[in-house]
């Protein structure tokens, strides 16, 4: 079974054709990273320019590199949210027009679901491996630039796939959202994750004690502003000048005083997530554990979670870098069991910016 994906949720354009639900055949992103650099940010506009330019020579070469046409596909499953609407909108635009000209079903995929599947893509992919399949239920910590959210995996009442339920969600910033906003703060550059997961190693995580957000009603959600606004304060207390966001930067030219307050936020919001894991696990009792979303690239936070499933004998479940930024293969991946359940969208569907994946649970 052939499923193409196509992905346009934020600032990447990307398709890909995923054989069988987790064999990729390919997989192409087209990022707009740079474009957006020099404003510290996505500009929603500029994104969805850049999209509807993109989109169709993407979608192209995907299936140049799975050596496939456009007439092999079973089906074409395409990200309908959460996201930008006008990034959202040109995707969609795009897979109805195929779906239209081709007679091939569409299947809606949610992005949040798109990136739980990440999270076992490649295991999936790997016969060797004694369990391919999470043993369930699972909790999933899904951590990216616009989502930090917690869910209970459960298996699907039809047997194929999955169905969740939201335990813990950020109240405030996402967990990527705040790594984004300190690098700005100390003019590190655009994105602010890779830039202060690279500085880190380097520094003292100990060296500015932050206090750890505690939600009052005893929930599973997070919230990072505290720690964002305690990052504000320190640097204005010790008198930092932020860097030239232009030039690039690594630990031969950034101050020790900011090495180590990288180090320290990094440590700090690792161990807000680690610490949402445990009280999950006290709670739901679950035997695997899955990672994904574009923080889920972080060196410290893929170490922690491994290390905090070994402890506890829980399987882990962490997607190759390449999985965990915004990537097509991972729809392609979710609609595939959405096809397999007859779960169709028609010509009618929209984008839904603030798309939730689950009902959070009380």
């Amino acid at each position: 079974m052939l499923i193409l994906g196509i992905e346009s949720s934020c600032d990447e354009t990307a398709a890909a054709v995923v054989e069988n639900g987790f064999h990729i055949r390919s997989s192409v992103i087209a990022s707009q990273v740079g474009l957006h650099r020099k404003y510290g940010g996505v500009v929603p506009e500029l994104a969805a320019r850049e999209h509807v330019m993109s989109i169709g020579p993407i979608v192209r070469q995907a299936c140049g590199e799975a050596g496939v046409r456009y007439g092999d596909f079973d089906a074409i499953a395409v990200t309908y949210g959460p996201g930008l609407v006008g990034s959202l909108l040109a995707g969609i635009s795009y897979a109805k027009a195929m779906s239209m000209s081709l007679g091939t079903p569409l299947v809606a995929v949610n992005h949040i679901e798109g990136h739980i599947y990440a999270a076992i893509m490649e295991r999936l992919a790997d016969s060797t491996k004694e369990s391919s399949t999470p043993s369930l239920p699972a909790l999933a910590l899904v951590v990216s630039g616009g989502h930090t959210s917690l869910f209970l995996v459960l298996r699907h009442s039809s047997g194929t796939g999955f169905q969740y339920q939201l335990i813990g969600r950020t109240r405030d910033d996402a967990a990527g959202e705040a790594y984004d906003k300190v690098a700005k703060m100390l003019g590190l550059g655009y994105p602010g994750g890779p830039i202060i997961d690279r500085l880190a190693p380097f520094g003292n995580p100990k060296a500015v004690p932050f206090t750890k957000t505690k939600i009052s009603d005893q929930s599973l959600d997070f919230s990072f502003s505290g720690i964002k606004t305690a990052v504000l304060r320190y640097v204005q207390k010790s008198s930092i000048r932020p860097l030239d966001p232009r030039t690039h930067h690594d630990e031969k030219d950034v101050p020790p005083i900011m090495i180590d307050l990288a180090a320290s936020f990094q440590r700090t919001v690792v161990d807000i997530l680690v610490r949402s894991l445990q009280r999950g696990m006290l709670e739901y009792h679950p035997k695997s554990i899955l990672l994904s979303g574009g923080v889920a690239a972080n060196s410290e936070l893929r170490s922690a979670v491994q290390n905090f499933c070994a402890e506890h004998k829980l399987e882990a479940y962490i997607p190759p870098p390449r999985l965990t930024t915004d990537n097509a293969a991972m729809i392609a991946a979710a609609g595939h069991d959405h096809f397999q359940r007859q779960e169709l969208a028609d010509l009618n569907l929209n984008a839904e910016a603030s798309l939730q994946l689950a009902k959070k649970i009380q």
